[in-house]
C-alpha cells in the first residue's frame, strides 16, 4: 500500500515538470512496483501454507466434524451461537495442541521424511512465532468455549490439550502405551460436542467416546505400520510391539478392529438408535474388518494402506448414521 502511495506522490510531482524531463525515480517504478506486489503475494501465500501445516488443518477439520456431529446427536434445541462457538473454540484448541506437538518435536521432525517439510524444521517459522500462535489459539479457544458453551466442555477441551501435548507427545519415544494415552484426547471431540449441547455427560456421550476411542487403535496402527521405518528414525515405536511388520502386531490390529463392531452397536441395544442404524454400523464394521484380516494374512504394505483409508471413511459414516437414526 505504501509503495502505491509513494508512486502516486511521485506522479503528482512529475506533472509539474517540463515534458522533456523524465523524473528518474519513475523510470522503472511500474516494473519495481509489480515485482514487489508479486513478492508480497507469494510471501503471504507461503506464510498461509506454513500456518496450515502448523495447525494440521485437515486433522483439525476432522476434529470439528466429529464435535459437530456430537452436538447434533445430543439433540434438543439447536442453538447456532453455541454451535459456532463450539467449532471456533474446538478448532483453536486443536490447533494449539498440534502446534505444541510440533514445537516439542521440531528436532525429531527433521529426521522423518513425513515431517521434515514442516515450517519449524525448515526454519520457515521461528519458535517464538510458534509459541505466540499457540498462546493466541489457546486463549481464543478457551474464551469461545467458556462463554459460548459451558465450563465442563471448556475444562475437557483444555484437558485434552494438556494430555496430548504434555503426556502423549513425550511418551511416544518411551513406549507404545503412548497410543493408548493419545487415544483419549483423540476420542474426545464427539463427547465435547455432546457436552456443549447437554452440559453433562451421560451414557450416550460415553458410548460416542468409546466408539471413537476403539477406532483410534486400528486407525493409528495402520498409519504406524506404513510409517514404521520413518518413525524409527526419530526413536518412535508406535506399533503395539517392537517386532515391526509382524504377525504379532497385525493380530493386535485385527483384534481391536473386531472389538470395534460390538462397541459401536451398543447404542442400538440401549435404545438410543434405531435397528436400521445398527445394521448399517455393523456392515461398516465388517467392511473395516476385511482389510485388517487381509493385513494379518499378508503383512503387505498395500493392505495397511487400504486399512488406513477405510478407517478415514468408517468413522464419519458411522457417526452420520447414528445422528440420522437417533
Amino acid at each position: 500500500m505504501y509503495k502505491k502511495i509513494e508512486y502516486s506522490f511521485l506522479l503528482i510531482i512529475s506533472a509539474f515538470l517540463p515534458k522533456n524531463i523524465t523524473f528518474a525515480p519513475l523510470r522503472n517504478y511500474p516494473q519495481v512496483l509489480a515485482e514487489n506486489s508479486v513478492q508480497i503475494e507469494k510471501s503471504s501465500s507461503l506464510k498461509i501454507s506454513d500456518y496450515i501445516a502448523f495447525t494440521k488443518l485437515r486433522l483439525s477439520l476432522l476434529v470439528l466434524f466429529s464435535a459437530g456431529l456430537g452436538y447434533l446427536i445430543a439433540g434438543g434445541i439447536f442453538d447456532p451461537s453455541t454451535f459456532i462457538c463450539l467449532l471456533i473454540g474446538g478448532f483453536s484448541i486443536t490447533a494449539a495442541s498440534n502446534g505444541l506437538n510440533q514445537i516439542f518435536e521440531r528436532e525429531l521432525d527433521k529426521l522423518m521424511k513425513r515431517t521434515m517439510q514442516r515450517p519449524l524444521p525448515k526454519e520457515k517459522m521461528s519458535v517464538t512465532e510458534a509459541y505466540v500462535l499457540v498462546i493466541v489459539f489457546t486463549i481464543t479457544g478457551t474464551l469461545f468455549l467458556w462463554f459460548g458453551t459451558n465450563p465442563l466442555c471448556t475444562v475437557l477441551s483444555v484437558s485434552s490439550l494438556i494430555l496430548y501435548a504434555f503426556v502423549y507427545t513425550p511418551l511416544k519415544r518411551v513406549s507404545s502405551i503412548a497410543v493408548f494415552v493419545g487415544a483419549i484426547p483423540g476420542a474426545l471431540p464427539p463427547l465435547l460436542g455432546y457436552v456443549a449441547a447437554k452440559g453433562s455427560v451421560d451414557y450416550l456421550a460415553m458410548l460416542l467416546f468409546a466408539t471413537q476411542f476403539m477406532w483410534q487403535f486400528p486407525h493409528f496402527w495402520a498409519i504406524a505400520w506404513r510409517m514404521n521405518e520413518d518413525y524409527a528414525k526419530a526413536g518412535f515405536s508406535l506399533l503395539p510391539f517392537r517386532s515391526g511388520h509382524s504377525k504379532q502386531n497385525a493380530f493386535q490390529i485385527l483384534i481391536y478392529t473386531l472389538f470395534l463392531i460390538p462397541v459401536s452397536i451398543v447404542p442400538v441395544f440401549m435404545g438410543y438408535t434405531h435397528l436400521i442404524s445398527g445394521i448399517i454400523i455393523g456392515i461398516c464394521g465388517i467392511v473395516f474388518l476385511i482389510p485388517a484380516l487381509r493385513l494379518y494374512k499378508s503383512l503387505h504394505m498395500k493392505d495397511a494402506t487400504v486399512l488406513m483409508f477405510t478407517s478415514f471413511l468408517y468413522l464419519p459414516v458411522v457417526q452420520i448414521f447414528m445422528w440420522i437414526n437417533i
